[in-house]
């Protein structure tokens, strides 16, 4: 005997849900009901459903919320909507947030019966799309063919063959290091040194001589005359990671040393000539610290002769897709003797997250969803923080400042942080939700 198709039926109208009921066991589809979402997402996590049949407008939580929820919870789950309240926008939204098909109320048994066979018929059908596979372009270790990318590899091709000193400015993880690597060893300067130095896992009292070197008897416990990065770097590349964190007396002698090339060991009075390039990279606004004295101004602009802003990867999301097919191949290779692919349901949430870690957020993203894959790499293989989440309303009650702070906050997550819009359904000027925002 073939199983009957479980189908969820969510509307606040009790009528509704029992006609709904009434039509589609005479169809001979099994049917649980839910008055509200947060009754539908208890049903949906003890139940295998097949088919989601909700309405848009609820109290609290509405429809378009739990289409946006199981859309990445249960992405193969077919929906249709059914609402009172037709309009182009409300088709557009919930077409969106991955309605198969759009009921409008009153309906006939006939034309239900139609919506949920084609729902059914669609979802089967998205189940064999397969996401286009993106042409990898690649610089130096680096991914990407964005306009953003490009403007980065066009900076590195002027100064790749020359010894200009250049600061490299981004966030953490937008992958800095991989600039000051693609600079030195795509350029004529390849086979020199390249040594990379992170200042801000040097403890204070031991930047100076870690970087300059030091004499023996310098202090206690210099037992002999040692080199530091720079003598190391001589003839190449100096790559110094976290600029920032530098002290104010290791600053002094890093101007020396681009003024005049040359520098002192720690407990030395011989100078020493140096022929090197400095790269220099920070995650920091390096003009607030000058304007608050923990950083000089004038090795400020010695740095800044050629300065590269690495962008962030939410301005780059047209270069997500390579780095995600980059990252399945690499860590398929080492975890699984063989490339992963990615669903086009999984790739739609990577490519509409704002990934405040960057790249390599995305690295580490696409490493555990490996390990948890066995195959193909699908929403629930992504850490929950990527999906879309229903906050159900604290039951307990709430003062009137907090519940029109939270109202507030639901319209302009609504309208996409549109305050003109939010004002608008709110029935209020902008000055006044100026105020209340404030």
């Amino acid at each position: 005997m073939l199983r009957k198709e479980n189908i969820l039926l969510v509307d606040d109208d009790i009528g509704i849900l029992e006609l709904l009921q009434r039509h589609l066991q005479s169809m001979n589809y099994h049917t649980y009901k839910a008055v509200s979402v947060k009754e539908a997402v208890r049903i949906l996590k003890d139940t295998y459903i097949d088919l989601l049949i909700t309405d848009i407008q609820m109290p609290e939580v509405d429809g378009l919320q739990l289409l946006k929820f199981t859309n990445e919870h249960y992405p193969e789950m077919p929906k249709l909507v059914i609402t009172g309240y037709p309009s182009v926008s409300g088709t557009l939204e919930g077409i969106k947030s991955g309605a198969m098909d759009y009921l409008t109320k009153p309906f006939t048994k006939q034309e239900l019966k139609e919506s949920v066979e084609k729902a059914f018929i669609h979802g089967a059908e998205k189940k064999k799309k397969k996401r286009p596979v993106p042409q990898k372009e690649e610089y130096g270790g680096m991914i990407g063919s964005s306009s953003r990318f490009q403007e980065v590899t066009e900076l590195i091709d002027r100064v790749k063959n020359n010894k200009a000193t250049v600061l490299i400015q981004g966030e953490s993880g937008t992958g800095k290091e991989l600039v000051a690597r693609a600079i030195h060893y795509s350029g004529k300067y390849a086979r020199t040194p390249f040594i990379a130095v992170n200042c801000g896992a040097i403890p204070e009292n031991l930047q100076e001589s870690e970087l300059f070197g030091y004499v023996k008897g310098a202090f206690t416990g210099a037992n002999e005359n040692r080199n530091g990065f720079f003598q190391a770097a001589n003839g190449g590349t100096l790559f110094l990671d976290e600029i920032g964190t530098a002290s104010l007396a290791v600053q002094t002698k890093l101007l020396r040393a681009l003024q005049e090339k040359e520098i002192v060991k720690v407990g030395s009075r011989k100078v020493e000539k140096v022929d090197i390039r400095i790269i220099a990279a920070t995650n920091a606004n390096l003009r607030e610290d000058i304007k608050n004295n923990h950083f000089r101004e004038d090795l400020y602009y010695r740095l800044t002769v050629v300065e590269i802003k690495v962008p962030p990867l939410r301005e780059r999301k047209d270069d997500i897709a390579l780095l995600t097919d980059s990252f399945l191949h690499k860590y398929g290779l080492e975890y699984k003797d063989r490339p992963l692919k990615l669903s086009p349901e999984a790739a739609e949430i990577l490519q509409r997250y704002e990934w405040p870690g960057n790249v390599r957020e995305l690295e580490n993203v696409i490493q555990r969803a490996i390990i948890m894959a066995d195959g193909i790499v699908e929403i629930k293989h992504l850490p929950d923080r990527l999906k879309f989440q229903i906050e159900f309303e604290d039951e307990t009650f709430v003062s009137l400042k907090k519940m029109e702070k939270k109202y507030i906050e639901r319209v302009l997550q609504y309208c996409q942080g549109n305050k003109t819009k939010a004002a608008e359904i709110l029935q209020i000027d902008r000055k006044t939700l100026r105020s209340k925002l404030e």
